[in-house]
């Protein structure tokens, strides 16, 4: 969410920065708040007036009655009655008007980093490295849950009945090796100096609109009924939300945070067939990292957290290339964001793994994140979230990569020790 001092002064740039990410239908909202802050700055300055009048008049009917002119003194009286009926009226149209501002400022998508490229969605993303060298071997590579079966390690079947389309048994080393990657990811970022953390599950609406925007809440969140709770759709929800309504101390900037958790979506919409099995699906787990620093250190942090990603991939000899995403294909709240994306041997091509976002001071605006600077003055922290990775997605990767002409699955050196010393899956 955008300073409303800055869409105030800044007018045209905010209109600009819509029309960059192609939504157009939200240019309205811009003079729309202009209008409105003008109307709440109006308000404000008749209350203040009116206030400033009290006091005068106040002071007029202690002289009065002093003076024995209680006709008068009445007269004026009822002068403060009026104005004590107008600064209700006001005082109830200005939780109007700065409930209409704030409902609109959420909607404004944030101002975009200038190095972000400018396209509509993300076809237009620029690739911008390739790390390891991607290789399609001789033998043909089933689809990824044939790959699993045949391990004996999913039942899609038993699950639909269980809990429907979108569910899975994970079994026996396939189970193991989905654990095993986490643990691995775990210990990685904690090598990396992330403190590990396991948040809460649900978390309630205030912390839900103040990480994310509307469109994404509708189409991700899991409601929990009769409840002001929701089921975390990532744990950077949980984890940004647990610096809600804080004053930071600066010196303890930044806050570097690895998590856990299971995570749960919609997942609206119908898939190919690529994202079936288990790359599209409502319940998953993950491990996530987030930063909480200052404003002239997150763009810096914002490079160190990709690479996190790149450097866990490339030690399971995954290779992987980094993906800018473009304007329209940035949520509101994002400033800046590159996606990972794994090597595909099947499909010949990559796919998406994790993503990076800068968020700028969006969330912390909604959140009322601050810091107190060595001055004394506070300001906004900035919030950067990333994914280390989110099995059983990376399973795919994973298997994909690793997969033996035999049907068997080699286990990388560094998950070895998360697997029992094995090496390989038969």
């Amino acid at each position: 969410m955008l300073d409303i001092k800055f869409v105030r002064e800044n007018p045209d740039i905010v209109k600009q920065n819509i029309k960059n990410k192609f939504q157009d239908e939200k240019l309205v909202l811009v003079d729309e708040v202009l209008k409105l802050d003008q109307e709440n700055r109006d308000i404000k300055q008749e209350v203040e007036a009116l206030r400033a009048n009290r006091n005068k008049i106040s002071k007029q009917i202690g002289a009065l009655m002093a003076q024995g002119k209680k006709e008068e003194a009445e007269a004026v009286k009822k002068q403060v009655t009026e104005n004590a009926a107008r600064m209700a009226e006001l005082d109830e149209r200005e939780k109007v008007v700065e409930e209409e501002i704030r409902k609109r400022m959420m909607i404004i998508p944030n101002i975009i980093d200038p190095s972000v490229p400018i396209g509509k969605d993300d076809s237009e993303n620029v690739e911008i490295q390739r790390y390891g060298e991607p290789v399609v071997p001789d033998f043909e590579i089933p689809y990824h849950t044939e790959i699993m079966e045949k391990l004996n390690g999913i039942d899609m079947d038993a699950a639909g009945r269980v809990a429907g389309n979108g569910f899975y048994y994970l079994m026996g080393n396939i189970a193991r090796l989905h654990s095993a990657v986490l643990s691995y990811a775990r210990d990685f970022m904690i090598g990396r100096g992330f403190t590990y953390c396991i948040p809460p599950y649900m978390i309630r609406s205030n912390v839900v609109t103040g990480v994310m925007s509307f469109a994404e809440m509708d189409a991700m969140m899991y409601k929990i009924e009769g409840e002001d709770l929701y089921l975390i759709g990532t744990s950077e929800h949980s984890m940004i939300g647990k610096f809600i309504d804080q004053i930071l101390p600066e010196e303890k900037l930044p806050y570097t945070l690895t998590s856990y958790s299971p995570c749960f979506r919609k997942e609206k919409g119908a898939h190919g067939i690529e994202e079936r099995g288990v790359y599209r699906i409502h319940q998953f787990e993950k491990q996530e990292m987030i930063v909480v620093c200052k404003p002239e250190d997150s763009m810096m942090w914002f490079d160190k957290l990709w690479q996190n990603t790149v450097d866990f991939f490339r030690t399971l000899d995954i290779p992987v290339r980094t993906l800018e995403c473009c304007s329209g294909d940035l949520a509101d709240l994002k400033v800046k964001s590159l996606d990972v994306e794994a090597w595909s041997p099947r499909q010949k091509k990559y796919f998406e793994v994790g993503s990076c976002s800068n968020l700028g001071d969006a969330q912390a605006r909604r959140l009322k994140i601050r810091v107190n600077g060595k001055d004394g003055k506070k300001y906004l922290a900035h919030t950067l979230n990333n994914t280390v990775v989110a099995p059983p997605r990376m399973l795919i990767a994973f298997l994909e990569n690793n997969l033996n002409e035999d049907g068997s699955v080699r286990i990388p050196e560094a998950l070895r020790p998360y697997m029992g010393g094995q090496e390989v899956i038969r």
